[in-house]
């Protein structure tokens, strides 16, 4: 053999002929726990041949791979924990912020909303969608209040003129004439009572979004046309002239029943608060995706201060106070403008007029 002292280390002493019958012979080392792989095969003449190779190389390479192993794999294991549990941590900041949030609103607490990162992300969105659903259910508790307190207002004085009235109609001596003026007077002031419920019952379930709308396409112009054909006899009376412009043809898909309801209610508006020798006009046109519908008046205007508030419930402004009437008709028009997918807007200077826009999308 060329390297002869590569073999001094190991003993061949403990060899043995029933050695040769095996497969792999591991030999140990004198003084290292290195060890000799043999191998034997007999030849053709009788003689056997014997490969041998020393496990040393193997183990030092693998004594210096787990070296590096441990060198590298244990500060690995380190930052990758470190870096883990960051981002876990910025990870799931936003769904702690939102857990915060909500017991805060259990604890009463309504204005607490969880803080945006401004990073864009999808944890970033989830957080803007739910302040923006806190915002919307907390709008609709306060409307529901409102509402409430202004029903609750609004129901106090016919209920009370409802129970006068009935008081009255039963004391003793009362004619037959005067009995039934109080109770004609009596269904009248409940008609108008079941007429507020009834419409504010329609402008919940129009906001809520179960409003239940069998929609088909609809030529405007003529349901316009006769609308104005309704109100003109009342407008002769207060010598208001009506005036309309509408296409031909102008289709659109909506409820016909509920857009009436909607169109009467401004039109309603424009002549109850249009002076004589006023005069209000009826438009509408086709852009390429809308509808749009506008109802002009030469009437008494409405304020800058009270124009933001004229959508709410049973709001009425001081200049409509000394007119008949419920306080709920263009939140009926805006809920159901809303539920058609569409939109309505006032433009209106004091002394001047109003005007009364509808955006309805041609296909919703």
């Amino acid at each position: 053999m060329a390297n002869h002292e590569l073999w001094d280390e190991f003993d061949f002493g403990w060899l043995t002929h029933d050695d040769l019958e095996k497969s792999w012979i591991y030999l140990p080392a004198r003084h290292d726990d290195y060890k000799l792989m043999i191998t034997s095969v007999q030849l053709q003449d009788g003689h056997w041949l014997q490969l041998g190779r020393s496990s040393e190389i193997r183990q030092k390479s693998l004594e210096r791979f787990s070296e590096v192993l441990v060198i590298i794999t244990l500060p690995l294991a380190f930052f990758g924990f470190a870096g883990g549990t960051y981002l876990m941590t910025r990870t799931l900041r936003p769904i702690r912020h939102m857990i915060q949030t909500v017991q805060s609103i259990r604890t009463g607490d309504m204005e607490a909303r969880v803080p945006q990162r401004g990073v864009g992300d999808e944890l970033d969105e989830l957080a803007r969608l739910f302040n923006e659903m806190l915002d919307r259910i907390n709008s609709l508790i306060i409307g529901m209040k409102d509402a409430l307190d202004n029903v609750a207002h609004d129901l106090r004085t016919p209920m009370t003129r409802l129970q006068n009235i009935a008081e009255t109609a039963l004391r003793d001596g009362q004619a037959g004439d005067l009995c039934r003026e109080a109770l004609a007077t009596c269904l009248e002031e409940s008609d108008r009572v079941l007429n507020m419920l009834a419409i504010l019952m329609d402008i919940a379930e129009a906001e809520s979004g179960g409003m239940r709308l069998h929609q088909s396409v609809v030529n405007l112009s003529p349901l316009l046309s006769r609308m104005i054909d309704m109100y003109q006899y009342v407008a002769e009376d207060k010598e208001i002239q009506m005036r309309m412009h509408l296409p031909q043809v102008l289709n659109v898909t909506i409820n016909r029943d509920r857009m009436s309801q909607a169109l009467a209610n401004l039109l309603d508006n424009a002549v109850k608060y249009t002076s004589s020798s006023g005069q209000i006009t009826l438009e509408a046109y086709q852009t390429p995706d809308t509808c749009v519908i506008k109802v002009k008046d030469s009437g008494i205007g409405i304020s800058q201060e009270d124009l933001p508030k004229i959508w709410d419930r049973l709001y009425r402004g001081d200049t409509s106070r000394s007119t008949k009437g419920l306080g709920l008709g263009l939140s009926f028009v805006k809920a159901i403008v809303n539920a058609h997918k569409g939109d309505v807007y006032a433009f209106s200077t004091p002394g001047q007029g109003s005007c009364f826009t509808i955006v309805l999308p041609l296909q919703p």
